[in-house]
């Protein structure tokens, strides 16, 4: 009776292990892949697309796109290889979806019609790789289980010893290799990145309806002039195009690719002047670059006056309130923090931040809009969210918890004027809060 009870003592434990130890390691060492996000800037819309992780190859691909306040309501076709799926996009900014089919892993490309533009997502899933390692573990694991099935059933059936004892003396030697193997393992690592020349950026515009500009982007490698073709996902876009209004407004949108190296997106230009074109992207091996359009583009007509310098901050599209702003540094080359306080803690995370700054300068006193084009400086500033828990999905827009202070902190390189725009979301709502900083000379 007591053999029988050390067995079944045993039995326990390896199933708790096998149990602990079932989840295959993906070639990038996540242990299930992670979601991917995606902002887009199709037509009329501004869109989030999530690519959810895919756990079993062939398998589902859930898709779902997150609408935002002024997109209009209407349809989405999804192909993913030869599959293809509608959805639905209601007037009520939110989530809405489908589901596709995965018959592979590897280099995916999944394509977005609304039906005047189809855009291009390429996307990676991820292969189960095992090390040798491994997958002694589940090969001891494994054979431990059985053995140990053995041992009992000879304990209990056999006339004699020696048969439960060779069983149990086999299971220790199981689970020995399997111990041994899950403690030395490590996952596989990801391939080292090539290293890659910087992308040279080229722009051009045309007329596409009443108030609407068609904004094409080309990205090519400054070594070969070859398309890139290798741009990753960076904070949640392929393409950040900072656009700056004949008003100085901040348009912040996300270029749709069209084809290799290739990126359109529709703008709202109902102001004639000139519009100032920056462009942030990262290459796969070659890290963030914000390119900046030597020449941006023009709206034809009379042109409009530049907003007069104010330290007021004021909320866009939400009957010009308040936004209350502290400033604490104002030195070239030490730290400045900038602090804004939207009242209520229900803002949503955007581009996966809980808020974005720009930051343009030093600018001439009553500068025009154009003069932001040839500025020294131009920064990119992030507030960050809280760190989720290790292998937990980072908190998406559908979570409204955020603020209500949002700070940003800096070190500007040069004295003088800067032109920041601080950005947040609340309702679906992209909130755009400009500012004028004067900075000071280094001490």
């Amino acid at each position: 009776m007591r053999d029988i009870r050390w067995i079944a003592t045993l039995l326990a434990a390896v199933v708790t292990l096998l149990a602990l130890g079932a989840s295959p390691a993906h070639a990038d060492g996540a242990p299930a892949g992670t979601d991917i996000h995606v902002s887009q800037s199709l037509g009329e819309r501004e869109l989030t697309v999530v690519l959810r992780r895919v756990d079993v190859v062939p398998g589902p691909l859930r898709v779902d796109v997150v609408t935002h306040a002024g997109s209009p309501a209407g349809t989405l076709t999804l192909r993913l290889g030869t599959g293809v799926a509608t959805v639905r996009l209601g007037a009520t900014p939110g989530t809405y979806g489908a589901t596709l089919r995965v018959d592979r892993p590897g280099t995916q490309e999944l394509l977005l019609d609304d039906g005047s533009t189809v855009a291009s997502i390429p996307f990676v899933v991820p292969a189960v790789v095992l090390t040798t390692a491994e997958t002694l573990t589940y090969y001891g694991f494994a054979a431990a289980g059985l053995l140990l099935l053995g041992a009992l059933g000879a304990s209990l059936l056999a006339r004699r010893a020696w048969p439960a004892h060779v069983a149990t003396s086999g299971l220790a030697a199981a689970l020995g290799v399997a111990v041994t193997a899950a403690t030395l393992s490590r996952p596989v690592p990801a391939p080292a990145p090539v290293p890659r020349p910087p992308v040279t950026l080229l722009t051009s515009s045309e007329p596409a309806g009443d108030g609407v500009t068609l904004v094409q982007l080309s990205f090519t490698d400054s070594a070969s002039g070859r398309p890139v073709d290798d741009l990753v996902v960076h904070d949640a876009a392929f393409v950040h195009l900072l656009v700056v209004t004949p008003d100085r407004t901040l348009r912040h949108v996300h270029p749709v690719r069209t084809r290799p190296g290739e990126y359109e997106v529709h703008l709202a230009t109902p102001r004639p002047g000139h519009y100032t074109l920056t462009a942030e992207v990262a290459r796969s091996g070659g890290g963030p670059q914000l390119l900046r359009s030597p020449v941006g583009f023009e709206v034809a007509g009379s042109a409009v006056a530049t907003v007069p310098d104010t330290a007021q901050a004021r909320v866009s599209n939400t009957a010009q309130a308040p936004v209350p702003v502290t400033i604490s540094g104002r030195r070239a080359g030490e730290p400045t923090t900038i602090v804004a306080n939207f009242g209520e803690a229900d803002l949503q995370p955007w581009l996966g931040m809980v808020g974005h700054l720009i930051a343009v300068g030093p600018l001439p006193p009553d500068a025009p809009a154009t003069a932001v084009q040839d500025a020294q400086v131009w920064a990119h500033v992030h507030a960050m969210g809280p760190r989720p828990d290790i292998g937990a999905q980072p908190p998406d827009e559908s979570v409204a918890d955020l603020g209500p202070e949002v700070s940003f902190t800096h070190t500007f390189p040069l004295p003088g004027r800067y032109q920041l725009w601080m950005q947040v979301q609340r309702n679906y709502t992209l909130i755009t809060v400009p500012v004028m900083l004067d900075v000071g000379a280094p001490r």
